[in-house]
């Protein structure tokens, strides 16, 4: 008898099948070669932060005893189960793919060599790189009675060192001593090419360090020398309501992160027992154990690729975002703007537009105040720049810095101190709400009177992660938007009453709420028997509540069209529940980001952008917002993008009533790629 399926795909499930996702473009050899080991190396980073926060919380319940299930039917130990079988296999498949990927390169002339296969020059050349530059960085930790055992840092790599003396007897038990690669020096170390030879090649840190180990122990043999790498829980835990400075607070959790649990073990295959058994006992790590045939930490791709020059027949042909046509032939965006709603759609069109008119705002003594929230910023920031330039010029600049954006943390405190240097007013949110909203606002003077100018996102202000997920930009000087703009920076910097939102959905407030108003409206319309059609692009939905709604929806005889790239606890096409509803996931060059929200109607047609995905952090425990697009040319763009997704037949997968995903089919059809398609700009301004 076959086990009925919970009306809901696990989160954490869905998480690994989402991987997987990333791991066949991996795989994928119609996709360029070099493009193939980066899809290697975000395998392994998404599989950090899930092992450091979401595994790291399930390990956590189950110390506390918890045996109760979650509405996906799953307790946490039943669950912690699933996800280590599923993980150790998806990491085999990784690295049988980077086996597969090396010998690709191969053929292309790259190469990434063990010691012995380098030439007696080469040889010579590495071995001086490891003595000047190498060997200084280095230092032994040895393991004894009067040295305890170090810190090991939370995703770093190590080396576990086994000595022994030349009058050891055999039966004695080893020393033991770890080394840190580091991380500061390049991962990948190119090698003097040989005579005559178009090759291009690299050693690794790590084994470059093996070779020579003995250098670092004089007078001892070395035994084995085995990399290995520990991953600790990287969550947060504040007590934002009696944190008396929030910035202190959360520098103080960054310190203690370095002491989080250990939750995984990763080593190479065939470590020597001894030294396995050492690590086990001081970490105090008994299960999930990675045993990796191959270079652990494969996230050092990315910058490999990113740094190896030439082999441009082995990336993806290279993008230019276009500047926005709009603003292409003026240099006052603030009149644009006025005459009209200017949509952007990145990484076609460039960041740059935003940075400008932050710039421009910043110069022009008409502006009197910008007001901003930032979550994820870059490193070399211009629009950071512009704010602090801003500020010092007196005009009023405020901005909302999100402190507990995770593995941003630290950036973002270097950011709030440069910013409030510079004068601006820096505020760190509410107490127990990120904000996530992506807004931007504008006061301007204009013949006697304001008005505000107002930019809102899908996506973070960060001009780097705008040239590789695909977001939407509005900039809008409506005033019904301007005014709920001003009221929502009100309630996050001030003390107001709850608002009567004219345009906006807010979370934790009322989106929600919003969002089940619109569901209902089109089941209503179904049940009377006129059309009725949701089209929403997200990166995840996981609420429950959200997912009962749309099942209502969907029995009442609403089409719907889920296009989310990552997780999905929702369970289409199945009989009496969800048969009116397809979900699909589209994973390819860039990262699908944007949230767009379409509704029918009845015919008047309505869209809505989102920073905001349907999970149940984003409606009740952070500060997000949903603006509707009031210009109808612009709205048709946003429907095309949405129908280019849904045409999509090449990367788009469709999940199936059991949690898994299979590709779209194309057979017997043109094969249509929406990333490709979406290149041509010009097209969708003309389409409006």
């Amino acid at each position: 008898m076959t086990k009925q399926l919970s009306n809901y795909v696990n989160r954490d499930l869905s998480w690994i099948e989402f991987n997987l996702r990333v791991l066949q473009e991996a795989q994928d050899t119609n996709n360029p070669l070099l493009e193939r080991a980066k899809f290697l190396a975000i395998v392994t980073s998404n599989l950090d932060e899930f092992m450091s926060v979401r595994v790291a919380g399930i390990q956590m319940q189950m110390r506390a005893g918890l045996t109760k299930t979650d509405f996906t039917g799953y307790t946490p130990a039943g669950l912690w189960k699933r996800l280590i079988k599923r993980t150790t296999q998806m990491v085999n498949d990784q690295y049988r793919t980077y086996r597969e990927v090396l010998r690709g390169l191969s053929r292309e002339g790259i190469f990434i060599r063990s010691f012995d296969e380098l030439n007696v020059t080469q040889t010579k050349a590495i071995s001086e790189y490891f003595h000047e530059i190498v060997f200084p960085v280095l230092t032994p930790m040895a393991v004894d009675q009067s040295r305890p055992f170090p810190l090991v840092h939370t995703k770093e790599l190590y080396l576990a060192v086994l000595l022994k003396q030349e009058d050891d007897a055999e039966d004695e038990e080893p020393l033991f001593a770890i080394v840190q690669v580091p991380s500061i020096l390049p991962r990948i170390v190119p090698v003097p090419g040989r005579s005559n030879s178009k090759k291009t090649e690299f050693v690794l840190l790590e084994e470059l360090i093996e070779q020579f180990i003995d250098t670092l122990f004089n007078g001892y043999i070395p035994i084995s020398v085995n990399p290995f790498r520990l991953t600790r829980d990287a969550d947060i835990t504040l007590n934002e309501e009696d944190a008396e400075d929030l910035l202190e607070e959360i520098e103080k959790e960054l310190r203690r992160r370095r002491w989080g649990i250990p939750v995984r073990l990763e080593i190479a295959k065939d470590m020597h027992p001894y030294a396995l058994e050492m690590l086990r006992e001081e970490l105090e790590i008994e299960d999930n154990l990675f045993e990796i045939d191959g270079p652990l930490d494969l996230s050092f791709l990315l910058k490999f690729v990113s740094t190896l020059s030439g082999y441009e027949n082995l990336r993806y042909e290279k993008l230019e975002p276009v500047y926005p046509r709009e603003f292409d032939e003026t240099a006052d965006m603030f009149e644009v703007i006025r005459q009209r709603d200017v949509l952007m759609y990145h990484p076609y069109e460039s960041f740059e537009a935003v940075n400008d008119f932050v710039i421009q705002a910043a110069y022009d003594p008409d502006v009197l105040a910008i007001k901003m929230t930032l979550y994820r910023v870059s490193g070399q920031s211009a629009l950071v720049q512009a704010l602090a330039k801003a500020g010092e010029s007196g005009k009023q600049v405020t901005v909302v810095v999100e402190l507990k954006a995770r593995f941003d943390e630290e950036r973002n405190i270097a950011w709030a101190r440069q910013l409030e240097k510079a004068g601006c007013h820096v505020v760190y949110g509410l107490v127990g709400l990120k904000t996530h909203a992506k807004i931007l606002l504008v006061v301007r003077r204009e013949q006697g009177t304001l008005r505000r100018y107002v930019h809102v996102g899908t996506g973070n202000y960060n001009d780097s992660t705008a040239t590789l997920y695909t977001d939407i930009g509005l900039f809008t000087s409506h005033p019904v938007i301007g005014g709920d703009a001003s009221a929502l920076f009100n309630e996050v910097t001030g003390y107001s009453s709850p608002y009567e939102w004219k345009a906006f959905g807010v979370a934790p407030s009322d989106l929600k709420e919003k969002l089940y108003r619109l569901i209902d409206r089109e089941k209503l319309n179904a049940l009377a028997g006129k059309p009725a059609q949701i089209i929403a692009k997200m990166n995840s939905i996981s609420n429950q509540e959200m997912i009962d709604k749309l099942y209502e929806a969907s029995q009442a005889g609403v089409k719907i069209v889920l296009i989310v790239r990552g997780v999905c606890c929702l369970r289409p096409g199945v009989p009496g529940r969800s048969e009116n509803i397809e979900v699909i996931s589209i994973v390819d060059r860039f990262l699908e980001h944007a949230r767009i929200m379409y509704f029918l109607n009845g015919g008047e047609e309505e869209v809505y952008l989102s920073s905001a995905d349907w999970m149940t952090r984003n409606l009740t425990r952070r500060i997000e917002l949903m603006c509707p697009v009031f210009d109808p040319s612009l709205r048709q763009i946003l429907i095309k993008m949405l129908q280019l997704n849904i045409d999509d037949n090449v990367k788009a997968r469709k999940l199936q009533p059991n949690g898994t995903y299979e590709h779209v089919s194309n057979e017997n059809m043109q094969p249509f790629r929406s990333q490709f398609e979406a290149k041509v700009i010009s097209s969708w301004k003309d389409y409006a």
